[in-house]
């Protein structure tokens, strides 16, 4: 009878530090988010402004441009983009049934990658009157449409009688990210100065880009693309005991591995899209997490979404203060400080999994 109730008290011991997690990460984002909206070269103070606002007063044209049109729109960005890639970071784990899972371990990053890269290198070969219709979001362009092209090539490779393989399509992105890293490397050594240094920093993540435009054509991808992945929590949970267990519990697999995998590859598409290469969020988030709440995707979720968010937003934060009133590139700052976390996994769990 105590084995049974120790049994029965797990779950809810488990449920109660998740959600007692849950606020606590809420608190943090919002915490984050205020930062972000204060911090900056250009000394406009939040709390001035928003005095101002309670006070009716009309606010200058420079505190206007700054809060209105480069912090709102670059904090909206960090959050969605950080959300995206924790979450699919998670997916990705919970569908590989493999803790050092990422979004880019099935060549989707790579995909966006040489889709941006070949816009930087060749966009001028394109007809006067679709560079006129694109203008500057010729590179988001290009990059979701080179993670969308990836991951349709990944599903026909991995996919024989209506059913996927997924170790198949694991090794089919390595391979598809060594052809990308090829063709990158093509296009590196044909490109001018101008187009290396364009390449190199958006290789590196910046959301300096940020614009209500790039909102309004990503945002709702990524926002789609993680509400629907909220819903297969229990089917992640069900496939961590095997696919054919999961099948005879009830859960359809094929299809969750299809949606997942299409969810994963338009958030990961439309992330890197507007903020270049950003590394070690997809990995390092829902490894903290899992140590906090276990493994249960309905909790590990939305509560990634979260900590990816405050971590990214974080992270833009000390970027744009560390070498002001220059910017560091985050994807800079994302490896300085998510790679010691990353090893310091490894070494606590060296003894745990065998790699």
């Amino acid at each position: 009878m105590a084995l049974a109730i120790d049994a029965d008290l797990v779950p809810v011991d488990r449920l109660s530090r998740a959600r007692k997690l849950h606020l606590l990460l809420f608190g943090l984002l919002i915490f984050v988010s205020l930062g972000s909206l204060t911090t900056g070269a250009t000394g406009v103070a939040l709390m001035d402004v928003l005095w101002k606002l309670l006070q009716g007063q009309e606010l200058s044209q420079v505190e206007r441009i700054v809060l209105f049109d480069i912090r709102i729109p670059r904090l909206a960005m960090g959050l969605m983009v950080g959300a995206s890639l924790a979450v699919a970071g998670a997916v990705m784990q919970g569908l590989f049934r493999n803790p050092l899972a990422d979004p880019g371990i099935v060549g989707v990053s790579a995909g966006a990658g040489l889709g941006a890269i070949m816009s930087i290198v060749l966009g001028g070969l394109l007809p006067l009157a679709i560079l006129e219709s694109v203008g500057r979001h010729l590179t988001p362009i290009a990059a979701f449409c080179g993670g969308w092209v990836t991951t349709i090539l990944l599903y026909r490779v991995s996919t024989r009688h209506g059913r996927t393989s997924v170790a198949t399509m694991l090794l089919a992105g390595i391979a598809i990210g060594a052809l990308s890293g090829a063709a990158t490397g093509v296009l590196t050594y044909i490109a001018n100065d101008a187009q290396l240094r364009d390449m190199t920093f958006w290789g590196m993540g910046s959301l300096a880009g940020a614009s209500w435009g790039k909102l309004a054509v990503a945002g709702p991808i990524m926002l789609i693309s993680m509400g629907g992945v909220m819903f297969m929590g229990r089917g992640l949970n069900a496939l961590a005991l095997g696919e054919a267990t999961a099948h005879h519990i009830g859960i359809e697999v094929q299809k969750l591995k299809n949606l997942a995998i299409l969810a994963v590859a338009a958030s990961v598409g439309a992330a890197v899209a507007v903020s270049g290469g950003i590394g070690f969020v997809g990995i390092v988030v829902p490894h903290l997490l899992r140590l906090g709440t276990g493994p249960d995707h309905r909790a590990l979720l939305p509560n990634a979404a979260l900590l990816g968010a405050s971590l990214l937003v974080g992270a833009d934060m000390i970027a744009r203060v560390i070498i002001a009133p220059a910017e560091l590139p985050i994807g800079i700052v994302m490896a300085i400080l998510g790679a010691p976390v990353f090893l310091w996994i490894l070494l606590r769990q060296r003894g745990v999994v065998d790699l």
